[in-house]
């Protein structure tokens, strides 16, 4: 239970940092980039790094790293489905998961994680 309540007071302080930064900076739209993820990973790491040490919280850190560079791919290939082919959202969406999936899994697996 403590760790919950560490973890929210954690989260939350941290997601209060990263919110004002987004609304310091231009355009506004910004902000959104600066919301919940990024705290919640480093209140997630932090919370690792004290309860299973450095080691642990690295092998963390590389699956949120290709998670990421997945999302970012998937972004950019729904994007790309959408205005380039006319497809719909749902399709699009659906089409580029599995290129998420293959991308997060075989960055894990290049990483050494656990795929």
């Amino acid at each position: 239970m403590t760790e919950y309540v560490v973890r929210f007071l954690l989260g939350g302080a941290v997601i209060s940092a990263f919110a004002m930064l987004g609304d310091a900076l231009r355009p506004k739209s910004f902000a959104g980039l600066f919301g919940a993820a990024p705290s919640v990973a480093l209140a997630t790491l932090g919370i690792a790094v004290v309860q299973h040490g450095a080691d642990y919280a690295g092998l963390q850190s590389r699956a949120m790293i290709a998670g990421a560079i997945a999302l970012a791919v998937y972004s950019f290939v729904v994007c790309q489905l959408l205005i380039r082919t006319g497809l719909r959202a749902v399709p699009a969406t659906l089409l580029s998961l599995v290129v998420w999936l293959a991308i997060s899994f075989g960055l894990l697996a290049l990483a050494g994680g656990q795929a």
